[in-house]
């Protein structure tokens, strides 16, 4: 299977065609040191197009599978709420959406690069196509009344061949609620192959690790503001500021009563378990040193599940 370079699509108007020429080849097995272990948590090291891959392969077969991600918000969420650190345990592959915690973890010696960035707004191209040849039935829950509504047209407009059912995420969401069961019900007679709850973090987990056993087989992916942005009501900030490390200033910027505790305040909640990771990356003199490029390292003596020794399960080995 050929990958390679994306063709950014705008509105209105934009093509179905993405591509300028075949994309670059890209592994489609698995291997050692592509999930890691840092702050306290697991994340995998995959790019966009492998995380559409495996995607792919769960449509075609039919099987439940779970896309989680991490930016430090999460991480510090995994620490404090127990839904949250549930769902990312159960996740089939955990995204590293935080160039931050890229640059943190190349400085303790693991295989993070700058490519291994990935969120909702690296691949959401690379899905619609892949929806719109495939002809994907994607189920939306979440935004503001009428938001993902507009977010759906839109997106049919440009991708016919995909089925959008999208629903608000202003819903009374307790168990056993009247709501919950008309969406659920509602889900389970559209049978997505994809299901995205952007519900914000850590309501959407919390409502997938709930409400996981009501759920048809399909692939979920928990997915914040995707449909907000698709709809227009928020403004994504350019990608270069994500790859550089700097997108929180942009969303800073622009809300900053809601956004201040979170990336000013929270990460020192972090310390404890940086400050180990960095003790252990010393003692294992990984400290500021690339790793082999065939990820073959052999663990160290003592050293935990990290990238050395920790292999994802064959449910992602395809």
């Amino acid at each position: 299977m050929a990958f390679g370079a994306l063709r950014t699509v705008s509105y209105p108007g934009a093509g179905l065609e993405r591509r300028r020429s075949d994309r670059k080849p890209f592994r489609q097995r698995r291997r050692r040191g592509e999930r890691m272990h840092a702050l306290g948590v697991e994340m995998d090291l995959v790019r966009p197009e492998e995380v559409m891959h495996h995607v792919a392969a769960a449509v075609a077969t039919g099987e439940r599978f779970c896309v989680a991600n991490y930016n430090l918000h999460g991480v510090h969420l995994a620490h404090k709420d127990p839904d949250y650190a549930q769902f990312c345990d159960s996740a089939d592959v955990i995204e590293v959406d935080s160039t931050p915690i890229i640059f943190f973890t190349r400085l303790l010696g693991l295989h993070s690069r700058p490519f291994h960035r990935c969120t909702y707004l690296d691949w959401r191209e690379h899905f619609w196509s892949l929806a719109n040849r495939e002809g994907w039935r994607v189920y939306y829950l979440g935004g503001a009344p009428g938001v993902p509504d507009t977010a759906a047209e839109r997106l049919g407009r440009c991708y016919p061949g995909a089925v959008i059912k999208a629903r608000h995420g202003y819903f009374d969401a307790s168990a056993g609620s009247a709501d919950n069961a008309e969406i659920l019900a509602e889900i389970a007679a559209f049978q997505p192959q994809i299901l995205f709850v952007g519900m914000g973090m850590p309501r959407q987990e919390a409502w997938l690790v709930h409400h996981a056993d009501q759920i048809p087989p399909c692939v979920t992916f928990s997915v914040g503001a995707a449909f907000d942005y698709e709809a227009g009501v928020q403004r994504a900030a350019p990608r270069w500021m994500g790859r550089v490390g700097v997108e929180w200033l942009y969303r800073l910027a622009r809300d900053p009563r809601r956004l201040f505790g979170r990336y000013l305040i929270e990460p020192w909640s972090l310390a404890g378990v940086a400050l180990a990771d960095i003790a252990l990356a010393i003692r294992l003199k990984r400290l500021f040193r690339s790793p082999p490029p065939d990820g073959h390292r052999p663990a160290a003596h003592g050293e935990p599940a990290t990238e050395a020794a920790l292999v994802k399960p064959a449910s992602l080995v395809r």
